[in-house]
């Protein structure tokens, strides 16, 4: 198909009004993809700091994954929800090995939003209690769960009445969050708020977490969809803290960019509580299928064996280092620039700029793009398999468009 007969279709059968923002912004037919690039169907290439929003951790199509599952298609795709299933067992238990503290037990999906809303019904079941205590700013999902525990009303006023019992906190805020536990049956919240603008908490915010949902036998769930498996620079976000949650909540980069995911970790005394009773009253059909379970496990082989989570650290330094000398350069454009690991906040002073900036990007083959809750934020956030020179070219590239928003706004300025 063409660029003009795949917009097309896009416009007529699956959502117009994006289409139009889409080309709008420049936006090519994606053909190809290897490691840290993707290339379009005139052959351009650009180098993706987007990274499917945390999804690529190991880049595009890396070959130990992609071998695995096309080995395991000669075999097996799909359970049959009817015998055991070895691929399903092994992921099970790797995951076991590496989550933190004694967290056990894995109840698998295929993506972020299912991760979250087991989660929250395991909390409920578990404690027999009803409340869900948040963020505000955060991002959970778009389901209607994980949507009412998500603090942006712009995606939740059009669905109301959403599910009862939820409330919301500062993010970072410990005496707020004290005085709303009494009674809750989990406190939901994200290492860092990755939609949210890259919000990083305050030092030691996890671990007073901790301790305020043991003072009140509240759990406390971590959702770590996108910070987990070596984003931030930690194996999981909530090791920055050295805190272990009662529930976690992962997927994105769970397979390596590779098949569909997600999995919710479960304390074994936590979930017995909820489920020990009635262990089919939550289930998913294609959850825990061997494609994406071998997908899974070849990820984690790749993740320690190429050492992506130290790797994630020093690169993760270099981008922020880089990031705070093109802000140092234009601090009328930048306001300010945050991040943990690979994952790079860059707060721009006028949303307006992100207009121009986002779009010359890609112009030059530069993938980034708007956090959800937070427009004024371009994130960068690329595979973990990233090379220095790669964020040294990511960072030329955002400076050239940071120079043209000020040449074409401050043209606009002098007309207006």
């Amino acid at each position: 198909m063409s660029f003009d007969d795949v917009y097309a279709a896009y416009k007529e059968y699956i959502n117009p009004p994006l289409a139009r923002f889409m080309k709008l912004a420049g936006a090519t037919v994606e053909q190809d993809a290897r490691g840290v690039r993707v290339f379009d169907e005139n052959g351009k290439s650009y180098l993706d700091f987007c990274g499917g929003y945390g999804v690529f951790t190991l880049g595009y199509m890396h070959p130990k994954v992609v071998n695995a599952v096309r080995e395991q298609l000669d075999h097996m795709a799909l359970s049959s929800r009817v015998f055991f299933n070895a691929k399903t067992a092994a992921l099970a238990q790797a995951l076991a090995a590496i989550a933190p503290g004694d967290l056990q037990i894995s109840f698998f999906s295929n993506s972020g939003t299912e991760a979250v809303e087991a989660a929250l019904k395991t909390a409920r079941l578990s404690t027999k209690r009803t409340k869900i205590v948040a963020t505000h700013n955060s991002y959970h999902g778009k389901t209607m769960g994980s949507l009412t525990a998500t603090g942006r009303d712009l995606f939740k006023d059009s669905f109301k009445p959403l599910v009862p019992e939820f409330s919301h906190v500062p993010f970072g805020d410990l005496e707020e969050l004290e005085r709303e536990l009494p009674g809750a049956a989990a406190f939901i919240v994200e290492p860092v708020q990755c939609e949210g603008g890259v919000m990083i908490p305050p030092d030691g915010y996890l671990r007073g977490v901790r301790k305020l949902c043991d003072q009140h036998g509240v759990l406390f769930i971590a959702d770590e969809v996108q910070t987990g498996l070596g984003r931030t620079g930690y194996l999981w976000g909530v090791d920055h803290d050295r805190v272990v949650p009662d529930i976690i909540a992962v997927a994105k980069g769970l397979s390596g960019g590779v098949v569909p995911i997600g999995a919710t970790i479960s304390k074994h005394d936590v979930w017995m509580r909820a489920f020990g009773h009635a262990p089919l009253i939550h289930t998913s059909t294609f959850g825990g299928n061997p494609l994406a379970c071998t997908a899974g496990l070849a990820a984690l082989e790749v993740l320690q064996d190429e050492n992506l989570v130290e790797r994630s650290r020093e690169l993760g330094a270099d981008l922020l280092e880089g990031a705070t000398e093109l802000m140092a350069r234009h601090p009328d454009v930048i306001a300010q620039v945050r991040g943990r690991g690979l994952v790079v906040g860059v707060e721009l002073t006028n949303e307006g700029y992100g207009g121009v900036i986002i779009p010359e990007c890609l112009k030059l083959g530069l993938t980034a793009a708007y956090t959800l809750n937070q427009q004024k934020v371009i994130r960068l956030e690329p595979p973990l398999v990233v090379t220095k020179d790669e964020i040294d070219e990511a960072l030329h590239l955002l400076g050239q468009g940071v120079e043209k928003a000020k040449e074409k706004l401050g043209d606009l300025a002098r007309t207006s």
